[in-house]
């Protein structure tokens, strides 16, 4: 018997952030990135709260640090507050996640209400159970997974990205084109899921570029805001496979952004994962059928599933040329000596990855170290 549900309340829309009226008269911490605070982005939260009914968290960087989480925690116990409002991309929401888990457990804040409000287009951490936080002195990158880090409340206003850069913008669509397509292949995918994944997938493939290109096109924005929570509610069931295991530890080696690094080795995994044969010309894997009917979904499918899963192929490296994307990590200005040093560390780290379990096809060490080289060099 298998289950499906979704505990977090989605609110999307025209005035989504009208749900924080209700807040009115409440303790609130908000907690999001410096930025989000000089350029007064933050306002487009606290307009909607009562003067003097919240405070700002604003100690966020990017790949969280243990520490950080440890000083927000102590804040937010010392504050006590009914609501903690996580504002920002990827890195502000995995942060809050870490920081009201614990406070939850430490401080004893078990009706602490959790609203997630991103803004990036990427992660879909607004609705997932999962968060990623850096040990700086190891270099590690560890992924928690607990029920208990998913949001109450998820707000996507497609305002909040229209400012986003274009290379944020490009890296977040690429990791959430990567989420729905390793959701859709993962060994636990189901009818639920692969509902989900196939919408977010053929909504990246028909509108990155053009969120892409014209900051201004609402339609687009608004669309690749949906899919990323898409995808998001999508890999939280099935979690993910080797692109997210391999690209966990690039990230706390090298340091290359977590979307760039999914987007340079995805063209690979896609191509591994399929595994046609030229032996086996006419016996498909599951995974080489699915990537296929994506592929047709999208309008560019082919006569059989081997011309669909090329075509596939095909399409994310067209478009990573339109995003202006490096082709590979040498391009991400890895050095040859430093991924020399780094290779073996990396691929172990990545056999080690929990995403790695549910990945379609059973990866070893010397296929990962061939994805590696491929996606070091960037062919094309």
């Amino acid at each position: 018997m298998e289950e499906f549900g979704i505990k977090t309340s989605i609110h999307f829309g025209k005035n989504a952030l009208e749900y924080l009226k209700k807040l009115q008269g409440a303790g609130i911490c908000i907690v999001t990135d410096p930025f989000m605070v000089e350029s007064g982005l933050v306002e487009n939260i606290t307009r909607y709260l009562k003067a003097g009914s919240y405070t700002i968290f604003s100690n966020v960087v990017p790949d969280p640090p243990l520490e950080l989480v440890i000083e927000g925690v102590k804040e937010v116990i010392k504050q006590k507050p009914d609501t903690l409002i996580a504002l920002g991309g990827g890195s502000a929401i995995d942060e809050a996640k870490a920081i009201m888990h614990f406070s939850r457990q430490i401080g004893n804040l078990p009706d602490m209400e959790f609203i997630a409000v991103p803004t990036t287009s990427g992660t879909g951490s607004e609705v997932t159970s999962f968060a990623v936080i850096t040990d700086r002195v190891k270099g590690i990158k560890y992924p928690l997974v607990d029920s208990s880090l998913l949001p109450d409340t998820a707000i996507l206003d497609a305002s909040l990205v229209k400012s986003v850069p274009k290379s944020v913008v490009a890296d977040t669509g690429m990791d959430v084109l990567t989420h729905a397509l390793e959701a859709y292949v993962s060994t636990k995918a189901n009818a639920f899921t692969d509902a989900l994944a196939e919408k977010a997938a053929v909504t990246v493939l028909r509108y990155l570029v053009r969120s892409y290109t014209n900051p201004e096109d609402a339609r687009a924005r608004e669309e690749m805001h949906n899919a990323s929570c898409m995808a998001g509610l999508a890999f939280d069931k099935t979690s993910l496979g080797v692109n997210h295991a391999i690209a966990h530890n690039i990230g706390g080696k090298f340091k290359v952004p977590h979307g760039r690094t999914n987007a340079v080795l995805l063209p690979y995994v896609v191509e591994f994962n399929a595994d046609m044969t030229e032996f086996n010309p006419r016996e498909y894997t599951l995974a080489a059928e699915k990537y296929a009917a994506i592929a047709q979904l999208a309008g560019f499918g082919g006569g059989n599933v081997r011309a669909g899963v090329k075509n596939l192929i095909r399409e994310i490296r067209k478009m990573q040329e339109q995003l202006k994307m490096p082709a590979g990590l040498k391009d991400c200005g890895v050095l040859p000596e430093e991924y020399q040093k780094q290779k073996d560390a990396v691929t172990q780290g990545a056999l080690s990855d929990a995403c790695i379990q549910t990945n379609p096809r059973k990866v070893s060490r010397e296929d990962i170290l061939e994805i590696l080289k491929r996606a070091y060099q960037g062919m094309r």
